[in-house]
């Protein structure tokens, strides 16, 4: 039994075929299915159920595929961790961020983060907060930033910033004609917001709450979705800071208009495991992104 093998079982595992699962791992077919069985022979017991148009795990094969899947991460961090001790600030590092960040965030970080570690390559990936910490749980992600506190599953967790809300509404709307707006004047109003999964709608439903404004029954998929459908006279959203800022702030028909002191706000902030090998490189990351934004 080798980390190869274990590879291809998981690949397996995951493609549910056996010919996805040698592309995945660039081998020929013939090659997979004869280390899989020679896996199953060397263990005594069947992984695998061989059906004519379906392959599935056995009761077994699940367990074991549970366990490979540890022992892959493990590989991966002993592999990180010799790169690590080369060049902590080096080599590759795999970001995500929620979907109401990301767009937002990186056009103000990246040309820092490039003068600041120019050896260190960013890998992006964007996802809703539950599969965002799912993913740095399982090893596929080194590093987080979303919207805290959140359930991190125990992971460490630092605060970078925190984003004040603004109001986005129809610019012939009556609170067009303010400069600033308290939570108070939002009641009645109607409240576009995202649909279930992003942390921004319990956020702006927190909001909703506490100003006494009725939420509209419209889930929107995307920031960019609620600017349009505001702008369009459906009704009043909120944006979080960076995504009104440059560029982003100047749909057509649309008024942004801030809080006053006291705003509502959000924490940004990263999380990542305590077991990683890019500790370095996720301080050093973390501390240009607080610094952006400070």
């Amino acid at each position: 039994m080798n980390l190869r093998d274990l590879q291809y079982l998981v690949a397996l595992a995951e493609t549910r075929h056996f010919g996805r699962a040698a592309r995945q791992c660039h081998v020929s077919q013939p090659t997979l299915s004869a280390q899989l069985k020679k896996l199953e022979e060397f263990l005594g017991v069947a992984l695998i159920e061989r059906r004519p148009r379906r392959t599935a795990l056995t009761a077994a094969g699940t367990a074991v595929v549970e366990r490979a899947r540890r022992m892959l991460r493990e590989a991966e961090d002993i592999r990180a961790l010799a790169r690590a001790s080369q060049d902590p600030l080096g080599g590759q590092l795999k970001i995500g961020l929620i979907p109401t960040l990301g767009p937002y965030l990186l056009p103000r970080i990246a040309p820092r983060l490039q003068r600041a570690l120019p050896k260190l390559q960013l890998l992006l990936h964007e996802h809703q907060t539950a599969p965002l910490i799912a993913r740095v749980v399982e090893g596929e992600l080194d590093l987080a930033l979303l919207a805290l506190p959140m359930d991190t599953r125990g992971l460490e967790t630092r605060s970078l910033f925190a984003e004040a809300f603004v109001v986005a509404m129809p610019d012939r709307h009556r609170l067009a004609a303010r400069r600033r707006l308290r939570t108070a004047d939002l009641v009645g109003e109607k409240l576009l917001l995202l649909e279930d999964g992003h942390c921004l709608r319990d956020q702006a439903l927190d909001v909703c709450r506490r100003a006494g404004t009725e939420e509209q029954d419209f889930g929107a998929t995307s920031l960019e979705t609620l600017r349009q459908m505001v702008a369009a006279g459906l009704g009043l959203t909120l944006l979080p800071r960076l995504a009104v800022e440059g560029p982003f702030g100047a749909a057509r028909g649309l008024a942004i208009r801030p809080f006053a002191p006291p705003s509502p706000s959000r924490l940004i902030g990263a999380a990542w495991r305590r077991s990683t090998t890019r500790g370095a490189a996720i301080a050093a990351v973390c501390d240009i992104v607080s610094r952006t934004n400070a």
